[in-house]
């Protein structure tokens, strides 16, 4: 099998996974390799996603390690026989990894939860918004890079299906990105999705207590079992992915405290009516 040049998310998170099971069961890669019959350099290349594995050699590798977790040997079963070459593919060499990065992990998710604080949720937002956003906050970037940026995000909305719910603090909302016509606009798209089946809006006034929880965006993704749960947040120096499973676990009780302290979704779809009517 070729080796890859750049693993995707999806592959390091696999080889990550092989990895933590090997370091549990207290062998080192150059045992696994007698274990597999390989060699110590076809483990390693394993372990940092530059080589799949096979599922057969997986669940070798998996018996080998007395992992006991059937569910989560089969998601990761699928995830060493996928071959899918997704949409986000046509954007490859022309936007940043990170972005098809989390357009994969979408694509795989079982649901997605949100928190916003200074802008509106991206799957969420209108073009016009998403266009001000890019233009804002990288101003090095042209019209045409611009342009890539807005119709990747576009086609990201276009492809959820699945359970999603935002929490969006209230100054997202007030936050003026665009002009007045585009922030009313983006209101109303709110409203609007907040209204689909798939969608679940709760919004975190200024003046609710209890708030101190959350300090920056964050995304958490689903994945076939919880152990295969991503974190996504932003940083300065870019996109980080978290799956180590004690943060993992601080981000789900995050998450549900930020969610116990936001309005009720009538509620907040009630808030956001109010708030439009203000611009």
């Amino acid at each position: 099998m070729a080796l890859r040049s750049e693993p995707t998310a999806r592959q390091l998170r696999l080889a990550t996974e092989l990895r933590r099971l090997r370091d549990a069961a207290g062998l080192t890669a150059r045992e696994a390799a007698t274990l597999l019959g390989v060699t110590a350099p076809v483990v390693s290349q394993i372990e940092s996603g530059i080589a799949g594995v096979s599922e057969k050699r997986l669940r070798r590798l998996a018996s080998h390690y007395a992992c006991t977790d059937g569910e989560f040997i089969d998601a990761l079963a699928v995830m060493a026989a996928d071959r899918t070459r997704g949409w986000w593919e046509e954007y490859r060499g022309l936007l940043p990894t990170s972005f098809l990065d989390l357009s994969e992990l979408e694509h795989h998710a079982r649901f997605l939860r949100h928190v916003a604080i200074l802008y509106v949720p991206g799957l969420l937002q209108t073009e016009d918004y998403t266009r001000a956003v890019f233009s804002d906050r990288i101003t090095e970037l042209t019209e045409d890079e611009i342009d890539l940026r807005v119709r990747h995000r576009m086609r990201r909305q276009q492809e959820i299906a699945v359970p999603y719910e935002a929490v969006v603090h209230e100054a997202a909302l007030r936050i003026r990105v665009g002009d007045r016509a585009t922030s009313s606009a983006q209101l109303g798209r709110l409203l609007e999705l907040s209204e689909s089946g798939h969608v679940t809006l709760r919004v975190i006034p200024f003046d609710l207590d209890g708030f101190g929880l959350a300090t920056s965006t964050m995304t958490y993704v689903s994945g076939p079992v919880p152990k295969l749960d991503t974190v996504v947040r932003d940083a300065p120096h870019g996109t980080v992915f978290i799956d180590a499973e004690a943060q993992l676990s601080a981000f789900r009780r995050l998450f549900r405290k930020v969610e116990a302290v936001s309005l009720e979704p009538e509620r907040s779809r009630d808030f956001i009516h109010r708030l439009s009517k203000e611009l």
